[in-house]
């Protein structure tokens, strides 16, 4: 009889718990949540936090893609300044080296003129003291 008194026991539990109650394991009856649910909470809470930490990440990146797109952009500029300058200082000098090249083919030609020059004036001398001796 004992045995089959269990038996209906565990089968009509509303029999002995009060009236209006539930049993403890439905976490209804108990201020504090069951371990299962507590459980579940602090991994949304985990995930909550994780999914915070990457939106940071996500963000700091986001700034130094951006970032480093500013540079790109603000190098480029000055390279095409860097470029144009160089356009120009390179006009200046070959303008430059072609004065000095027609400066120096008329020196060339003006020393060419100052060793002739000598040369005849060297034989004039050479004449004159021939002649003298």
């Amino acid at each position: 009889m004992s045995q089959r008194y269990h038996s209906s026991v565990l089968h009509n539990r509303s029999s002995i718990l009060p009236a209006g109650s539930t049993p403890p394991a439905s976490g209804r009856s108990s201020p504090y949540p069951p371990a299962g649910q507590r459980f579940a909470d602090d991994l949304e809470g985990q995930n909550d936090e994780a999914i915070e930490g990457l939106n940071a990440k996500v963000r700091m990146l986001k700034d130094l893609t951006i970032g480093i797109r500013d540079e790109v952009k603000d190098s480029a500029i000055q390279l095409s300044n860097m470029n144009d300058a160089f356009a120009e200082t390179s006009g200046i000098l070959s303008g430059t080296f072609r004065r000095m090249n027609n400066m120096a083919s008329r020196q060339g030609c003006r020393w060419l003129w100052y060793i002739v020059f000598l040369i005849v004036v060297f034989w004039f001398f050479v004449v004159v003291w021939w002649f003298r001796r």
